[in-house]
């Protein structure tokens, strides 16, 4: 299997915290004016499963804490009740933008990294996968956590808009229930919805007054590191 994809071009990201009335409000505006992704069910959402990689000391969530302008995680990730293709990803931040690469791994390679048998990232002969593999040895990377929600996305092609409401974010007490998601009954943000727009040089007026919610202001908002309060 190949496929390791060349960076995406850096993204502004903004999330919200919004409550369950926020999220009525918000949700039927934006099915009035955007498509779904393609990702999506009849009900127009699907599940996300993500195994969040770190080091020892925790790396990546104390960068992510203290707010550290350069910074990087690694996570595998599956969509809905199929998990036999991941997506391996690299995302980074600098200065604000984010950035992220990819490559796509088996189960049984996935299964195989949470075994702790790492090697076969050498033998794809892909730069990510064998930038993955010397953390794996050099910083002791490991699986930490594992996340999963339910995901609605809307798409505006100017600007590259992506929305996305993610709820019932939820996570369980071990990373190695990546593959069973029924697992997972913690909910660390007790029925909040997250809310994400990313866009790539603009955004555009329309969607900025469409997830205009009163009172609200951007802010960091990690599902990892919320879901990694159970540690």
């Amino acid at each position: 299997m190949t496929g390791t994809t060349e960076p995406a071009p850096m993204r502004h990201e903004l999330k919200h915290q919004i409550s369950p009335p926020e999220d009525l409000v918000l949700s039927g505006r934006l099915r009035r004016l955007f498509p779904h992704d393609k990702h999506a069910g009849a009900d127009g959402s699907y599940r996300v499963t993500s195994l969040y990689l770190d080091t020892p000391y925790d790396a990546a969530l104390r960068e992510k804490l203290d707010g550290v302008d350069r910074r990087e995680k690694f996570r595998l990730r599956y969509y809905g009740d199929d998990p036999n293709w991941l997506k391996l990803e690299k995302k980074f931040k600098v200065n604000g933008l984010c950035g992220k690469r990819s490559a796509r791994l088996s189960r049984e390679e996935g299964e195989r990294l949470l075994a702790g048998e790492p090697d076969f990232l050498l033998e794809r002969e892909e730069p990510l996968l064998a930038e993955l593999y010397h953390k794996l040895r050099g910083s002791l990377l490991a699986p930490r956590t594992a996340v999963c929600y339910d995901r609605e996305a809307f798409l505006y092609a100017p600007g590259n808009v992506r929305i996305t409401l993610d709820r019932e974010v939820r996570t369980g007490l071990s990373p190695l229930d990546f593959f069973r998601p029924e697992r997972f009954f913690l909910k660390p943000l007790s029925g909040l919805t997250v809310l994400e727009v990313k866009y790539d040089a603009f955004l555009p007026d329309l969607v900025r007054m469409a997830v205009q919610i009163p009172n609200r202001r951007a802010a960091a908002c990690s599902k990892y590191a919320l879901c990694r309060r159970y540690d």
